[in-house]
This record gives structure tokens, sequence and C-alpha cells, in this order.
């Protein structure tokens, strides 16, 4: 059995949304987001979606965490994040766009000093940003469209390509001023921090031993927790607990798995270890979880 999340891809909000703009299934434009389908239930995000709210309110989940944003909200959704339960006010306003993967991470070469933030991100999805933030934004995304809409120019991608990172240089403004980062280069801390992140990303459905990220590191354990406790203020063993129990939410919730299957899938030695792991971390069983 698989889970029942629909996946979404730039190519597929093509067939959703006709009103926009796009570069093949690389890039689309949102003009109006109350204009946009929403989802009935789970989705997972194979791109990245940037949206602000200009008039009224949304309600959503994701990953299972229920957030509010209102006018002057800026929102990310990252890849591998689930949205679920949306609900839009009857005058909720706004715009928006999303980015293919691959698209995405051609469009961030070369940028300085940005991994760190879309991380940041992933935990704090939603930013208050000023009306000056928002026009400027705005205005990106009109020059966009209309290069979208102008067939033959024959450096339109990558024409596209620089009015995007313009609009994530922004976005990567507004996300500083959360994050009150200074805009010097990255540390080796910060750096190291960054890759073992992305190593839990990839690695954290088969592999939750400190020692074995360390490893894949090339440094130490008592390094690698050194490192990650002064940057982020928790552990190793904290950022791998937190990507292995946020799956095993929105698996619990949106899949049909069963409890067996998420445990074999996750790579748990059998179900009762991982029933007695999710209710340390949780405080309930998955199954009670499940039902709640």
């Amino acid at each position: 059995m698989t889970d029942s999340f629909e996946e979404i891809t730039v190519s597929r909000a093509k067939t959703k949304y006709a009103g926009g703009g796009y570069i093949e299934d690389e890039f689309i434009l949102f003009d109006e987001m109350s204009n946009v389908p929403m989802p009935k239930g789970f989705v997972r995000f194979q791109s990245v979606l940037f949206a602000v709210c200009t008039k009224g309110s949304a309600d959503y989940k994701l990953n299972t965490n229920s957030i509010h944003i209102e006018a002057g909200d800026a929102i990310i959704v990252t890849s591998g994040q689930v949205l679920s339960d949306v609900h839009l006010s009857d005058d909720c306003r706004g715009f928006g766009f999303m980015v293919s993967l691959d698209f995405f991470h051609y469009i961030l070469s070369g940028m300085t000093n940005l991994s760190s933030l879309f991380l940041f991100s992933r935990t704090h999805p939603v930013f208050r940003i000023t009306l000056e933030q928002i026009d400027d934004i705005l205005e990106h995304c009109k020059r966009a469209r209309k290069r979208l809409f102008d067939h033959t120019h024959p450096f339109r991608r990558e024409l596209i390509a620089c009015l995007l990172r313009a609009m994530i240089y922004d976005f990567g403004n507004i996300i500083y001023s959360a994050q009150h980062l200074a805009t010097t280069k990255l540390t080796r801390a910060e750096i190291l921090f960054n890759e073992f992140i992305k190593c839990v990303q990839d690695n954290f459905r088969t592999e939750r031993r400190v020692a074995w990220y360390a490893k894949s590191l090339n440094i130490t354990s008592k390094y690698l927790s050194e490192v990650v406790k002064s940057i982020s203020k928790r552990t190793p063993s904290d950022w791998i607990d937190y990507y292995v129990i946020l799956e095993l939410r929105v698996l619990l919730r949106s899949s049909d798995l069963s409890v067996k299957e998420i445990s074999d899938q996750l790579n748990f030695a059998n179900q009762s270890f991982m029933g007695k792991y999710f209710r340390e971390h949780v405080g309930i069983s998955p199954s009670k979880f499940r039902k709640s």
C-alpha cells in the first residue's frame, strides 16, 4: 500500500490553474491565489511555493500544524512539506508563484547565504512583510508575467530566471529580518549545520544514529553535537527526531498505511518500538493520534 498524497508539481498546477503564465514544467505564476483550486485532502509539495496575502485571511495545515495568515503575510512551502485543510475567507486575495525543484536549484546557483534562510523557512513558513515589500515583490511578478507571454524572446527562460533571482533575494531579505541574521559570510559551523540538516532530510527514514551522520560528514560525533547545539540550540538527536516525528504525524493522519506498514517504511525494528518512540515524543499512541 502507498500513502494517499497527491504530489504537487508545476506540471500538476498547470492543469488546475489556467490563468497564469508558465515556463514548461519549471515555473508558474499565480496572478490571483483565490482563483487557484485549493486541495481537498492532503498534498505533498514536490516544488517550492511563494505566496503573499494582500487581503482577507486563510487557514491551513502544514505538516499537520495549524497556520493562520492575514493580509501582509508572506508564505513559503518547500519540497516535502504536506499541505491540508485549506480554507480561504470570502475576501481573501493574494498572488504567488511556484518553482520546480530543478529550476529552483538552477536559480539558486551562485546565490550566496541563502541555504540557511530557506532551511529556517521550513520551521517558520509565515513572515510578516511591509507594504513596500509587497509592492516590490508584486512589481517583480508583473515583469515576470510580461516576459512569460513573450514567446518570441530567444532568452525568455534565462530572463525569467533573472527576475526570479531578484524575487528570491527579496524573500531572502524578509527571512533575514525574521531570523535576525548578520549579512556576513557563513561560518564553517553554519555550513556544517546546513550539511547535517540536508543529510538528515535525505536519510532520516532509514537512519537515526548520530554517529552515522557524523561519519557521513567526516567528523566526530562530539564535534557534530557541539556545532549543531551552538547553531540551533538543539542536539543532533533533536533534529533527527523532529523529522521522524513529523513524517510519522503526517503518515498517520493522511495515509491509509497501517501502523505496522508505517513502522516498516521508517525502518523501525518493529511496531511496538515505533509505538514507544511515538508516545515518548507526542504523548499518545500512534493509534490514538490517528483517531484524534
